[in-house]
């Protein structure tokens, strides 16, 4: 309700890798400005895209520097739980300034369920939290504490804020990506220190049959005040 009865609505992508959020919302009165620090990916991102995006090489770090100038939304997705309080609260700063609204897409909220359940699956999911926490390159990350933060952030600043589920769930239809997933939980878990990981993996991978799997996410959308 922002952006659809805008004839130019103006968006600004975070973190937008090959523009995956564009092709998502699908939002034909929109303008885009892509923003991510990978020209490789810009460059797909355009030819996704077309004529409705243009695209910035940027280093994220900087929030002053994100182009902000007359834009109506600000949308990005799996990215505020691999930044700073610091950020979130020089980016909501600017928000507020300019009136600009929020949608965050997918935040990891920290939350893990498996059916089989695994012995390791506590230890594994403490470690990935913890290795989540690290600097991600914007600061000591807030990883599963994001999304409150963020949300508490937003209405602490006046918008209306709502939050939604969005968590990634897992079957025997989605095979391929739940092996990635896991891959890269065990392998954060174990840099994190968690011994067990290896044999949490492979466990899991031999389950792959009769997986059924959750990881929690979250969905933010703040609208400025009116």
């Amino acid at each position: 309700r922002l952006v659809s009865d805008l004839p130019d609505a103006r968006i600004v992508d975070l973190g937008s890798g090959t523009g995956s959020t564009v092709r998502a919302l699908d939002l034909p009165n929109a303008h885009w400005t892509l923003v991510d620090h990978d020209e490789t990916l810009l460059a797909e991102a355009r030819r996704r895209s077309g004529p409705r995006a243009s695209t910035v090489q940027l280093d994220l770090r900087e929030v002053s520097a994100i182009p902000l100038a007359g834009a109506h939304l600000v949308t990005a997705s799996a990215l505020f739980d691999l930044v700073s309080a610091d950020w979130i609260d020089a980016l909501v700063k600017r928000l507020s300034a300019a009136g600009i609204g929020l949608y965050a897409a997918v935040t990891y909220d920290g939350t893990m369920k498996w059916n089989p359940a695994d012995k390791a699956d506590a230890a594994v999911r403490s470690a990935f939290n913890r290795h989540q926490q690290t600097d991600k390159g914007l600061g000591p990350a807030l990883g599963p504490q994001a999304a409150d933060y963020l949300a508490r952030s937003l209405r602490q600043s006046g918008f209306d804020v709502s939050t939604a589920p969005s968590s990634w769930i897992f079957d025997a239809r989605h095979e391929a990506l739940y092996a990635e997933m896991v891959r890269g939980i065990a392998t954060a878990a174990g840099e994190a220190g968690c011994i067990d990981a290896d044999a949490w993996l492979e466990r899991r991978l031999g389950a792959l049959p009769e997986l059924n799997a959750q990881v929690g996410h979250v969905d933010i959308l703040a609208l400025p005040p009116a």
